[in-house]
């Protein structure tokens, strides 16, 4: 029964990244497009807004981490939670608004290096990691806890998709 739950979850998160490679491709994922990556289908922005406001289910923190490989540190570090928080969030069974609205944060984030290493997330999540010269040294991950941090690794990305060496 474990096993087919671990095989459930696993082809989820193929669908779910598949799906928004898919779209991203045929240029068809659109601007909410990377809810997919949390497991959130609608993309209505006012109903996003209001699943933050109520805080997500702590599924959506495990459905990113699953989709993006990272490890449970790296995540809980980009959405600017502690361990221990999370631990608690887990056993809640959902976050905060403020957790939901960084996790979220994350995952445009990281749609949009998928979109820049045309879906390879082992590319993505390797630039998420290094520390880059553009952003003063510092890895793309760990700026992306603020929302300053996160328009900046933003702008870094439109300029590399634009072709602009920084």
């Amino acid at each position: 029964m474990k096993s087919r739950l671990i095989a459930a979850k696993a082809h989820a998160e193929a669908r779910d990244v598949k799906a928004y490679r898919e779209a991203m491709q045929a240029s068809q994922s659109g601007p909410y497009g990377y809810v997919w990556l949390l497991g959130i289908r609608q993309q209505d922005p006012l109903r996003i807004v209001k699943r933050v406001e109520r805080g997500l289910a702590f599924q959506a923190f495990e459905r990113l981490q699953r989709n993006t490989k990272l490890s449970t540190s790296d995540l809980a570090e980009a959405v600017a939670v502690s361990a221990r928080t999370l631990h608690r969030r887990k056993e809640q069974g959902r976050l905060a608004p403020d957790e939901s609205d960084r996790l979220v944060r994350f995952s445009r984030i990281f749609g949009r290096v998928l979109e820049l290493f045309e879906g390879n997330l082992d590319s993505a999540r390797r630039w998420l990691s290094t520390p880059n010269e553009a952003l003063g040294g510092e890895r793309p991950i760990a700026l992306a806890k603020t929302d300053v941090g996160a328009r900046e690794v933003e702008a870094l990305i439109d300029r590399l998709e634009q072709g602009v060496l920084t």
